[in-house]
């Protein structure tokens, strides 16, 4: 067979494929070629491996009505009269937004928009008015994107503050009274943006602003059916209303076990797990030495307690004495002087020319204490805590209104209540704590999980049948109230005055005299504890 005539075609070179060629294999016998320490890379190629930088895409531009919002708050003659702090809040927002408004269109407010106006105009189903919160129309349809930016802006506004109100903050509580030591939970104006801004319900969000206690819900209820009365009474509600105010200025966490008084009501409960498994009446201050409202942590448990004189007592009852040197207070109630950590004799001291608050009276522990068996301590500026009672103030408890000492809360059953918080504390055994209630001195029990006490000033619960109780409005902390949420008073009385002291003339130390008495005191002056 004769071969093809036509010559094969000449392979391709490395050139032509743009392949690497590959290494030839020495023939017998012959020296083999070095390889070459870096394979050849067509420059081409090496180029297009290397990525190229990058390039950074310009930020989006603002929604149009964005821009004007931007605009808009910048203008301080716009926002004079908002909390300043909003403001600020509101320039971050939308100064990072590029997309449209989160509740303008040109065709007026949106679905979650009208949520929002709707929920801020149902204000006063929780308690809040609704006049306090300027609001642009519902239905007006804006002449162009100027009003839509403005509208944005005005709503915007008033849901802030209405998130500032449902918290708590229409008054410092300190401006309605200085007894009111607390300070309202607020939610910062940037994370009530960044979240109303993503939830699908506006208005659900707003409602969850309010505080989730229990007695606010049942008063929330009771403000309803009030209002729905066939003759509502106006300062029923108004009472209704102060009460709600002042759950907001609650903290959000009243713990899992706490104990909570309630100074009107001249009782005490411990609550776990919100039920109730224990209650106390109660002994609070005088008008004049009202017991404060704040909340602090449990921490000791003291047995048969020494006890030293507070600076109320000391100003108002054993300087004037002293000063007269009638130093029968002394002897009568079994105090000690002491100077700088020294005992001295009082009667060495010119009490005219010195300050009393550089010296400490104290009383020692037994039957005679003012403190009685058990004191349980939660640090706090107002040096107020509970504590036993004299056997003799026993019959106090008796009594309808119970307001007889200085500051402090003086209680019923204070071994029952030292064996419960004991007991949930550390399991501490019944036969431990009698054992310290009859033979321990000055013996402390320090508490592990430091419940806290919440000191409370409402003049109406409602228990879980929806029924109302009205306490007395024992320092007059309702008509302040009224008069900075109303404008008037009118339904809210004065409260009586507080009684005069008795006459210095020397008394039985074992009087029963309804004066004041300082953390815990009775003298022969004629106050008590």
């Amino acid at each position: 067979m004769e071969p093809d005539a036509t010559p094969a075609a000449a392979p391709e070179t490395p050139e032509e494929t743009g392949a690497e060629p590959a290494a030839e294999t020495p023939a017998a016998g012959a020296e083999a070629v070095k390889a070459p320490d870096k394979p050849v890379i067509d420059d081409a190629a090496e180029k297009a491996a290397v990525p190229e930088a990058t390039a950074v895409a310009p930020p989006a531009p603002p929604h149009p009505v964005v821009a004007i919002i931007r605009e808009k708050l910048a203008d301080s003659a716009l926002t004079k009269e908002a909390q300043q702090e909003d403001v600020e809040a509101l320039q971050a927002y939308y100064g990072s937004r590029s997309a449209p408004p989160l509740w303008i269109t040109e065709m007026g407010f949106s679905a979650k928009g009208q949520a929002v106006l709707f929920e801020i105009q149902k204000a006063d189903a929780w308690g809040l008015d609704p006049k306090d919160f300027a609001l642009p129309d519902a239905g007006t349809l804006p002449a162009d994107e100027t009003a839509q930016a403005l509208a944005e802006i005005k709503l915007d506004l008033a849901i802030l503050k209405y998130a500032r109100f449902a918290r708590g903050a229409r008054h410092e509580p300190s401006e309605i009274s200085d007894l009111f030591d607390q300070t309202p939970t607020l939610r910062a104006p940037d994370t009530v943006l960044a979240e109303i801004g993503t939830t699908g319900a506006p208005d659900v969000y707003l409602q969850s602003l309010h505080p989730d206690h229990e007695q606010f819900a049942r008063l929330r209820t009771a403000l309803r059916e009030a209002r729905e009365a066939e003759k509502p009474n106006e300062t029923d509600i108004r009472r209704l209303v102060i009460n709600m105010e002042r759950w907001r200025w609650m903290p959000e966490e009243l713990g899992e076990l706490h104990v909570w008084l309630n100074t009107p009501e001249f009782m005490l409960y411990v609550v776990k797990d919100g039920e109730t498994i224990f209650e106390d009446k109660t002994l609070v201050g005088t008008i004049g030495y009202p017991t404060p409202v704040f909340s602090a942590d449990m921490e000791t448990v003291v047995f048969n307690p020494d006890w030293v004189a507070p600076p109320s007592v000391l100003q108002d009852k054993l300087w004037p004495a002293l000063k007269r040197k009638h130093y029968n207070i002394l002897t009568a109630n079994k105090l000690n002087v002491s100077y700088r950590g020294k005992r001295i004799d009082p009667a060495r001291v010119d009490w005219r020319r010195v300050n009393i608050h550089n010296f400490t009276f104290s009383q020692k522990s037994g039957p005679k204490n003012v403190l009685g068996k058990a004191k349980f301590l939660y640090p706090n500026k107002h040096i107020v805590y509970m504590h036993d009672t004299l056997p003799y103030r026993r019959k106090v408890f008796d009594e309808k209104v119970r307001a007889i000492g200085y500051g402090c809360v003086r209680m019923a059953k204070p071994l029952p209540f030292a064996e419960l918080m004991l007991a949930e504390d550390q399991d501490l055994p019944k036969t431990k704590i009698k054992t310290l209630w009859d033979k321990g001195v000055n013996s402390s029990v320090t508490l592990e999980t430091k419940p806290p006490v919440h000191t409370t000033y409402f003049t109406v619960t409602v228990d879980e049948e929806g029924k109302i109780s009205t306490f007395k409005d024992l320092y007059g902390l309702d008509r302040k109230h009224a008069a900075a949420l109303f404008g008037e008073t009118d339904g809210f009385p004065l409260p009586p005055p507080e009684p005069k002291p008795r006459s210095s003339t020397v008394a039985s130390s074992s009087s029963s005299s309804r004066g004041s008495g300082g953390g815990g005191f009775a003298n022969s002056l004629g106050f008590s504890d």
